[in-house]
């Protein structure tokens, strides 16, 4: 039977905190919040949901010394979680408010069961922050490629995709014009390649593609930065076009979706650069 072991005590008291966190997100909300069933409030309670059953396996696997056993690098893993966690909670305590606490036509004691659920769910955000910081590495320090600058970007990039999804899903805002179809098909490469990365370093696979693994990363950034330059400029040309008729929450989407265009073609940027850099050094 395996022993139980504790590993550094800062990450094991973030984790917990993280864990309850988002454990009384969901519970409070779930108990007395009164959620209708859409898109926006699903949403937040899978960023809480998943987040805390990641967190209590990644708990598990270390209390009982299991990290050997487990079927994927634990030098990526724990790490990775901790960066989807952060961007999870942190979007939802974003988006939550935004939908759910400014309506007044709810009694007070379930915006009160709302306000709660937000509160923690910013606090498991810092917490999930804190694990990022506490477990990226360090100059000079060897460390798994998810545990890098590059590697949590491609976090990044990917969850980033996903919000781009949700936004140009319902309603659908890219059937228009083949130029808007074009950046879709943008979104969906990255986020696949991006994603693809993820999985090869976390399921410890890098070696089975039939180039190296640096030489890769910077082929597919520089295609992913060329990419996302043109739907950077090609989504707001086409979205903005003079239209007689306006939807405020379908304009609100267009805008947001060009945001986060922009900041997904920074985000490659900066990652072709560490890739790069990681090639010339290798070199």
């Amino acid at each position: 039977m395996p022993l139980i072991t504790f590993p550094n005590s800062q990450l094991l008291w973030v984790r917990v905190a993280a864990l309850l966190f988002t454990c009384v997100a969901f519970s409070v909300v779930a108990h007395g919040g009164l959620l209708p069933s859409e898109g926006m409030a699903d949403w937040c309670i899978f960023c809480w949901a998943f987040s805390f059953a990641c967190t209590l396996l990644v708990l598990l696997v270390e209390q009982f010394g299991l990290q050997a056993r487990a079927p994927v690098s634990w030098t990526n893993f724990p790490i990775t979680i901790a960066c989807y966690g952060a961007l999870l909670c942190l979007s939802a305590s974003v988006i939550f408010p935004l939908f759910y606490i400014k309506d007044k036509s709810y009694r007070s004691e379930v915006r009160d069961y709302r306000i709660a659920s937000t509160v923690f769910s910013c606090l498991a955000a810092v917490a999930y922050m804190g694990e990022v910081s506490l477990s990226k590495a360090r100059p000079g320090e060897v460390a798994g490629y998810m545990a890098t600058a590059p590697g949590l970007l491609k976090v990044c990039q990917t969850f980033v995709a996903c919000v781009i999804f949700i936004l140009v899903s319902n309603p659908v805002l890219y059937d228009s014009h083949a130029g808007l179809k074009w950046c879709m098909a943008v979104y969906c490469i990255c986020f696949i390649l991006s994603m693809a990365v993820v999985v090869l370093c976390v399921g410890e696979c890098t070696g089975c593609l039939p180039i190296p693994f640096s030489k890769f990363l910077s082929a597919y950034g520089l295609l992913a930065v060329i990419m996302y330059f043109t739907a950077t400029i090609i989504w707001p040309v086409f979205q903005f076009e003079k239209q007689i008729y306006r939807d405020s929450q379908r304009e609100s989407r267009k805008i947001a979706v060009s945001v986060l265009t922009a900041l997904n073609f920074l985000l490659y940027l900066a990652d072709l650069a560490y890739s790069a850099r990681l090639v010339f050094v290798s070199a």
